[in-house]
């Protein structure tokens, strides 16, 4: 998958900087910190730019777990963004829940007296000719 290629490449890049600077050159303290640098740099733009991106156009894995007391809907991508849909039975209302880059909670929309899982009345055909 395009996610473990990434870090694949980030950690190769790692032991290059730490192989050129540290071994060869025996430039130990420049090279740790170039290398701290690059390995902080790095998990921040996945986490924070990639991770959504890798997801939805090149197949990448993510994870999110439904809250307690919650039936997860559906889900559904908007731009990079991805938005989730849970049902909470106790209080009765549809959540949309809006997870963006660096799975930060952006948005949120809750739907009130929302009750998906229950069937709805169907009228009968008297009712229905009327």
């Amino acid at each position: 998958m395009i996610s473990y290629l990434y870090w694949f490449v980030l950690i190769a890049l790692l032991f290059l900087i730490l192989f050129g600077l540290g071994a060869r050159l025996n430039r130990w303290k420049p090279a740790v910190i170039v290398s701290a640098i690059v390995l902080i740099s790095g998990t921040l733009l996945y986490y924070f730019y990639l991770e959504q991106m890798f997801v939805k156009r090149w197949g990448g894995s993510m994870s999110i777990s439904v809250p307690a007391g919650q039936v997860h809907m559906g889900a559904t991508w908007k731009e990079d963004n991805l938005w989730i849909q849970n049902y909470d039975p106790d209080t009765n209302t549809c959540i949309f829940s809006e997870y963006a880059r660096g799975n930060l909670l952006e948005g949120r929309v809750v739907i009130r007296n929302c009750n998906p899982l229950l069937p709805t009345r169907q009228p009968d055909a008297s009712e229905r000719a009327n």
